[in-house]
């Protein structure tokens, strides 16, 4: 019999598979693959006929209403993968506990629990200044320090049971051979700021919001996909500010006029580096800071002109169906959320493969 606190970082550790990111209520679907192959069924399929004439599968997908039924088969593939995920972890962890001759819950205890910081006051603070837009009138540190350590706590044992969870599927050559439903792609304009060779083979267009801390969190694996595919890849970005994100349109504004500059993607690392500092001041001290011209920056900030910009970006992303953020267009295969690495090998790789 597991005890409540064993089932609860079980389900800690298959619940962050899922990916997690700004969004304004309702998710875009996310496949997560973990080394199962991606098997598409053959649109030409007949599903149904009459008066002589046929429809097929793709011809179903494509209809009005069609992407409901993605949704559908990628909830389906998300609730058994956690199930999977489930009996895998318990299987690993109790291995783990008969080898040192404890109980799984002593031993989950000593590799998670024992390695939990408490939160400084300086990263209570920070969090408390980041995210007080969003609190109601008058909130104060005090009023909400003792949810914010909460939060903060198991936001680091999460982070904590994931690396574990990872390590131990290495350990056991974990391969989940459960495939994931085809994903549909979205033609999405490769317009703004780029890296990356305009001929790669694969593009990603990615529709972000600098206030948004899941955002922050896929910045660093972004980072990881561009080295791992040097010339490979070109990654595009557009702009998507929430609308209870209050800071992030003039901050992507401001970004647009670091661009102006040449220095869109310095300033694109430094804004998601300091979530907690983007008022008008800090985004010209930003600009300052990194030795730009602060009169062509604070008069291109001050007008407002880029505003046009970052409105066109959010036409776009809402014509493709962004809801939330971080969102990524891989040559047009939607990736949403703050996902694994892995996750975006497994596209960029089948792309390479076919392109």
């Amino acid at each position: 019999m597991l005890s409540q606190t064993f089932r609860t970082l079980v389900a800690m550790a298959v619940t962050l598979l899922v990916a997690c990111a700004c969004d304004k209520g309702a998710k875009t679907g996310a496949s997560s693959g973990g080394g199962g192959v991606v098997v598409a069924d053959d649109p030409k399929t007949v599903v149904a006929k009459y008066n002589g004439k046929t429809i097929t599968l793709g011809e179903l997908e494509n209809a009005p209403g069609g992407e409901k039924l993605f949704e559908m088969e990628e909830q389906r593939y998300q609730t058994r993968r956690q199930v999977i995920d489930q009996l895998i972890f318990k299987e690993l962890v109790g291995a783990k506990a008969k080898e040192k001759g404890i109980a799984e819950e002593q031993w989950m205890q000593a590799e998670i629990d024992a390695k939990v910081k408490p939160p400084s006051d300086q990263e209570i603070n920070d969090f408390f200044e980041k995210n007080k837009e969003g609190m109601p009138p008058g909130t104060t540190l005090e009023m909400v320090k003792p949810r914010i350590i909460d939060y903060m706590t198991r936001d680091q044992k999460g982070t904590l049971v994931r690396a574990l969870f990872d390590d131990l599927k290495k350990q056991a050559n974990v391969e989940v051979l459960l495939a994931a439903p085809k994903k549909p792609k979205k033609e999405v304009e490769a317009k703004g700021p780029s890296r990356g060779p305009e001929s790669a083979k694969v593009t990603i267009v990615e529709f972000s919001d600098f206030q948004c801390p899941f955002c922050s969190k896929a910045h660093d694996v972004v980072e990881e996909v561009m080295a791992a595919y040097p010339g490979k890849v070109r990654l595009v970005f557009r702009h998507f500010p929430l609308d209870f994100h209050q800071q992030a349109p003039k901050a992507a504004e401001a970004s647009l006029c670091a661009n102006e500059q040449g220095k869109f993607w310095e300033y694109h690392d430094v804004l998601f580096k300091n979530q907690s500092k983007l008022q008008i001041d800090d985004l010209k001290a930003h600009a300052q800071g990194m030795g730009l011209d602060a009169q062509k920056f604070n008069e291109c900030l001050d007008s407002g002109r880029a505003g046009a910009t970052v409105k066109t970006d959010q036409e776009a992303g809402q014509k493709a169906g962004v809801n939330g953020t971080p969102a990524f267009f891989i040559n047009g295969t939607v990736l949403s959320g703050a996902q694994p690495l892995e996750e975006f090998k497994r596209i960029i790789d089948a792309e390479l493969a076919t392109n």
